[in-house]
């Protein structure tokens, strides 16, 4: 019975390392959602802090460009704001995209978002995409991390 379980937690630990040695999944294209604040609420819900916000869009792929198709910029109740690409536009091999959204620029609400779709003329390692968030006031500050969902893929 010890031989039998041992040999099962050994195939287990094996399937582990296999899946871990075959890298992060590869894909053709994704629409991604990132959460956006532009501002969060301090202290009583009537005093908003605002925020400026970089979203940003990193090629994890050291040999291969991918394309932005659009990036869109929504507000609190799903309406569109804004679209930050006019045309497609190629984020080469380990490169970065950034798009900025003012600290002025309380549009969004505390529940913005984006929506980012990217594509490749062939399977990549999906590229990194999260929003940083910033606000000082006084001697009040306030940084931290979003990231992005895969919302459909190719």
């Amino acid at each position: 019975m010890r031989h039998r379980i041992a040999s099962l937690a050994l195939i287990a630990v094996f399937c582990l390392a296999a899946t871990a040695l075959a890298g992060s999944p590869r894909a053709k294209g994704q629409t991604v959602y990132v959460p956006l604040y532009s501002h969060v609420y301090q202290g009583l819900r009537d005093r908003p802090f605002d925020l400026s916000a970089t979203l940003s869009v990193r090629n994890t792929d050291a040999e291969h460009p991918i394309t932005l198709l659009f990036v869109d910029y929504y507000d609190t109740a799903g309406k569109p704001v804004r679209r930050y690409l006019e045309k497609a536009e190629s984020v080469p091999p380990l490169g970065t995209r950034e798009f900025l959204v003012s600290e002025k620029d309380t549009a969004g609400g505390s529940g913005a978002k984006f929506l980012v779709r990217w594509t490749s003329d062939r399977p990549v390692p999906p590229p990194v995409i999260e929003a940083v968030m910033i606000g000082t006031a006084n001697s009040q500050g306030i940084s931290f991390l979003s990231f992005g969902r895969v919302v459909t893929e190719e």
